[in-house]
């Protein structure tokens, strides 16, 4: 008697979208399912290994490099594989949602690669999630343009040598997604986004002189770096694509990784290009970590931790040592400014910021930098070609005069900025507005001219949570609690109806974030990722 077919996936509460049948094709599905099949029981295992390290770090308040993975750092002999000639200058990289008019404007944007994002600036409705793909296949096949309904203007791509390379970055291993199932269980949000891209254009992109590429975002240890090189392995082999052909650049955006930088690059050796050096997400990261240590580990206002604190400096010189050792890439974090189209005096300022930044990246080493917004491309542009001149990157610079110590990684403590009640209330008002336009569908939003993605929601509710649980006073005497946080609240969303209108009030989901916010920041049981619950409500 033979063997029962495997079952299918089921595509579950989910209205059809234009043109859908292109991209869950049959073969694709079937794809996907196999993935699933054989990976998701070991991601299961290491979310219940997270929740087993989180509670150490509770006891001990404290972490350190891993004495059992000692020889992998010790051994100077390994390095990653050679960049492919696609991913070798990185020097500015432009990061956004894979909307159909984000998709031209950030391919034609002038940066060397997109961060083409399915996971923080997209809010992971189904239509998102297909469509997203779609508009990526139609890019890859030169068949998309696009006309603004409002203004009436059209886009269209570039001629193809002027086009940044795609990296693509699927959703973390704790987001499941719920409108495709394999015998009633979703299927991880990771392996949707993966396994729908890699499957459609894995040979299309080598065809194109360029290959599947990937950011890893919320990795927590070389472990679950383990597990996408063995997605990577068997995906390869799956489709006939040569080993090696996947390139994965990791973000370090938890504290946890941060420890682990070499034996995650050890871990995805042949498939690595880079580690990225993340800002709020690790921030968040932190304080998730070490929410019950005490006074020691209470962060200030988010816009007060600059990259130039020191346990950031210690995070990210100690980045750009362990990928230049190592043979990778180094890539620094966010500008995420908005140009603003009515004051020239605050681009002015801005700029004046981003160059600084950007300066200060080019010169610790790093290969290259982020930008949330086409027109801080040439800024960043100019202040990598400064330092690197005809040369793709700098990872010839190894930085041995960096010595990181475990204790400066978490040492919170340095700052001397605390935190203000004027924090709080843009915590408040930042958390309200993102997660209004997220349960709209919308990841990646502009915010007091700032560009925000789920990131800023997770740190603006942790700083909410850590501040009233550690009973902060602030500098007006005021103490940090649940009834203060909810007067704010409450304030904030009668500015918002007041500045907006009640009509457009109504039309929002404005109740339902500031709920949400509230929920988040102010349970006891604190929620590991404020986009689960948002998740429930998404629709």
């Amino acid at each position: 008697m033979s063997a029962p077919a495997p079952s299918s996936l089921a595509i579950v509460d989910a209205e059809p979208l234009p043109r859908q049948d292109e991209v869950l094709t049959p073969a694709a599905l079937a794809f996907v399912a196999e993935l699933h099949r054989r990976f998701t029981p070991r991601r299961d295992e290491l979310l219940a290994r997270r929740g087993e390290r989180r509670a150490e770090i509770a006891r001990t308040s404290t972490l350190d490099f891993l004495p059992e993975t000692a020889a992998i750092r010790a051994d100077d002999s390994w390095k990653v594989a050679p960049a492919p000639a696609a991913l070798n200058d990185r020097r500015v990289e432009i990061t956004g949602p894979t909307d159909r008019k984000m998709t031209i404007n950030a391919l034609n944007s002038g940066a060397k690669v997109w961060l083409a994002d399915f996971e923080d600036a997209s809010a992971p409705t189904w239509e998102n999630v297909v469509l997203g793909q779609l508009n990526l296949m139609d890019a890859y096949n030169r068949s998309i343009d696009f006309t603004d309904p409002k203004s009436g203007k059209s886009y269209a791509l570039k001629p193809a040598d002027e086009l940044a390379t795609v990296v693509t970055r699927p959703r973390g291993w704790h987001l499941d997604e719920r409108h495709l199932q394999l015998d009633g269980t979703p299927v991880p949000g990771a392996l949707v986004d993966f396994g729908l891209y890699f499957f459609h254009n894995a040979q299309r992109l080598i065809d194109l002189g360029k290959g599947p590429y990937f950011y890893l975002p919320k990795t927590e240890s070389h472990l679950e770096a383990r597990l996408w090189n063995d997605i990577f392995v068997f995906a390869q082999d799956e489709l006939g694509i040569p080993q090696g052909t996947v390139r994965a650049t990791v973000l370090i955006e938890t504290i946890t990784a941060a420890y682990e930088m070499e034996e995650i690059l050890y871990e995805l050796r042949d498939h690595a290009s880079g580690l990225n050096a993340g800002r709020w997400d690790y921030l968040f990261s932190i304080v998730k970590n070490f929410r019950d240590g005490g006074a020691k580990f209470v962060l200030p206002d988010r816009n007060a931790v600059t990259m130039t604190a020191p346990f950031m400096r210690a995070y990210t010189e100690l980045l750009v040592r362990t990928c230049h050792k190592r043979g990778a890439h180094a890539i620094g974090g966010m500008a995420a400014f908005i140009p603003s189209r009515r004051d020239a005096e605050v681009n002015k300022v801005a700029f004046e910021k981003v160059k600084a930044d950007k300066d200060r990246e080019a010169n610790d080493g790093f290969d290259g930098s982020w930008v949330a917004h086409p027109d801080l491309v040439p800024i960043a542009m100019a202040s990598f070609d400064a330092v690197l001149g005809e040369k793709p990157n700098q990872k010839e610079r190894l930085r041995e005069d960096v010595s990181v110590a475990a204790g400066d990684l978490i040492a919170i403590d340095t700052l001397h900025a605390k935190p203000t009640y004027e924090g709080l209330r843009n915590a408040v008002a930042v958390g309200i507005r993102y997660i209004e336009a997220w349960l709209r569908g919308m990841g990646a939003v502009a915010i007091f001219n700032l560009m925000e993605d789920a990131a800023t929601a997770e740190i603006s509710r942790s700083q909410i949570w850590q501040w009233i649980n550690a009973d902060v006073v602030f500098e007006n005497g005021e103490h940090a609690t649940a009834d203060l946080a909810r007067e704010v609240a409450a304030e904030e969303l009668a500015a918002i109806r007041a500045e907006i209108g009640d009509e457009a009030f109504a039309a929002g989901q404005w109740q339902e974030a500031h709920d949400l916010l509230l929920q988040v920041s102010l349970d006891q049981d604190y929620a590991d990722f404020l986009t689960l619950p948002a998740y429930e409500r998404l629709r």
